[in-house]
């Protein structure tokens, strides 16, 4: 293995967080998420731009031997990215949802899940990773249309005064159970995928995977309660301690399972108490540096791995452009007429199909999942990178077309209406970028 130099990963580092936070704040000028900027520096680093144009300065800011330490860095970031978006998501008000929430939530999933499956069909096996058959990459490309940025979301709500309204209330908590049941989903086809690779059947690796799920949700979430109820006064610190070893025991479980360590994580801070303390202070903290260090180097490595100029004939591009209209109309119908159908305005019900369509960070993580998976060929990768790029700018422009801005609910309706407002170790996704 070649090893890197000290300076050297100096030099790669502080070239991706400078990048990240000039394009994340160029994001911000235009009324974008920072994420945006932040997925368009990691494009402009890979190959499709400074590769391109620039083939010397890549190979000297991000050569293959400071890659594999950034790796290992932008992993241990996911890691804790991952169980934060957990500790946002209260499983508790997702069960108690109204029908509206229910339905749909439930059609924003099928209805895009159902037109990727479809068109899995027509693009298997031109598309596919090598070796790949067609039943799992067509579940998965239906997975990845399905995928709504629970956090990214949250962030564009509260900008525009929104998370307080009807609207800003069904959007996040239709966004927390896709989430939720996208990375199930996930889970349970990377457990078939990776039936044939490792110690045990689909068939035992699924029922591990129920009994791990059933575990956390039963034993562990009482077992972290009563940790924290007894420890917290004492700081937070060691409740702290006890977190993130517990999220790197439940990783190291799921990867021997064949399903992705990203769904420990979130598993970990899904059964997270979610309430006010010294540890929700500290790991807002946790959150800081995870956002502005290690998630820049994340979209960094996705820029390498983003072919842009491999889209090479028309027959590609066309292509991706059905990717990108097949993405947009299956979260913008599922989810705008059955709201429609619950008895939202069509001003609201056409914001909330918008809103559905933010796709950001989330989707690059599954879509990197796939990759590695080997369901899906680098070509396809770069097409749906596109794709949650493009599906997450347009997001301001069109609520800005449609009008929707800050509107808030009498003060007595408040306490039900924000259904997935985050407290406690996941206050800061509101309050701060």
């Amino acid at each position: 293995m070649q090893s890197v130099s000290t300076e050297q990963l100096i030099v790669s580092l502080g070239a991706v967080l400078l990048t990240a936070r000039l394009f994340g704040r160029l994001a911000q000028i235009f009324a974008q998420p920072r994420v945006v900027g932040e997925m368009i520096a990691g494009i402009v680093l890979g190959p499709s731009f400074l590769g391109t144009f620039f083939p010397s300065a890549l190979a000297r800011i991000l050569p293959d031997s400071s890659v594999l330490i950034l790796n290992a860095l932008s992993q241990t970031g996911l890691l804790f990215f991952m169980f934060i978006v957990g500790l946002e998501v209260d499983v508790k008000k997702i069960l108690r949802q109204p029908m509206p929430v229910v339905l749909t939530s439930n059609f924003s999933i099928l209805v895009p899940f159902g037109l990727g499956l479809a068109f899995a069909r027509a693009i298997y096996p031109e598309m596919a990773g090598e070796d790949t058959h067609f039943l799992p990459f067509g579940l998965f490309l239906g997975t990845a249309m399905s995928i709504t940025a629970f956090p990214v979301l949250a962030r564009i709500l509260q900008e525009r005064g929104l998370l307080a309204s009807r609207l800003g209330s069904l959007a996040i908590s239709c966004a927390a159970v896709d989430d939720v049941t996208a990375w199930f989903l996930l889970a349970m086809l990377t457990t078939w995928t990776r039936s044939t690779e490792n110690w045990v059947s689909a068939e035992q690796r699924l029922l591990l995977l129920i009994a791990f799920v059933v575990f956390m949700l039963i034993p562990v979430r009482k077992g972290i309660a009563l940790l924290q109820q007894r420890y917290e006064d004492a700081g937070g610190e060691g409740v702290l301690y006890a977190l993130i070893l517990l999220m790197l025991a439940a990783s190291w479980t799921t990867q021997r399972l064949g399903v992705h360590p990203l769904f420990g994580a979130f598993m970990v801070g899904l059964v997270a108490p979610k309430q006010e303390g010294p540890t929700a202070r500290m790991v807002s903290q946790i959150k800081s540096v995870t956002l502005a260090v290690l998630l820049p180097i994340f979209f960094a490595l996705t820029g390498l791995r983003t072919r842009i100029d491999s889209l090479q004939s028309g027959h590609l591009w066309v292509i991706a452009l059905t990717v990108l209209l097949i993405a947009i109309a299956g979260k913008f119908l599922g989810a705008s007429l059955t709201a429609k159908l619950t008895g939202m305005s069509w001003k609201d019900s056409l914001g909330l199909g918008v809103l559905m369509n933010t796709r950001g960070l989330v989707e690059l993580v599954v879509l990197n999942a796939g990759l590695d998976l080997g369901l899906l060929s680098p070509v396809l990768f770069t097409m749906m990178v596109l794709m949650a790029l493009v599906t997450t700018l347009m997001t301001a422009p069109l609520l800005d077309y449609l009008e929707i801005r800050e509107i808030r609910l009498p003060r007595d309706t408040l306490t039900t209406a924000v259904a997935f407002e985050p407290k406690g170790f996941g206050s800061s996704s509101v309050r701060k970028s």
